[in-house]
């Protein structure tokens, strides 16, 4: 049995598998869309404009197209 001694931060660590990578961007893509809730949230009791809220919003819809176009391109990905 070979041993690995760890000489620094990190150096142990494996490269993340395809499957880690979808499961950080499913993460990522329900981030986006917490942070889209607690815009409106935040527009309905006042602490945002409704206009820049609206802006944010939008953003958070982009930024959930492209999560989602980054998961269909990784190759283990079936949408079963």
């Amino acid at each position: 049995m070979r041993r690995v001694r760890k000489t620094e931060e990190g150096s142990c660590k494996t490269k993340p598998s395809v499957n880690d990578r979808i499961k950080f961007l499913f993460m990522a893509k329900g981030s986006s869309a917490e942070l889209g809730t607690q815009i409106y949230i935040g527009m309905e009791i006042g602490y945002i404009e409704r206009e820049k809220g609206c802006l944010w919003v939008a953003e958070t819809k982009e930024i959930a197209a492209m999560l989602a176009g980054l998961i269909r391109k990784q190759p283990d990905f079936s949408a079963d």
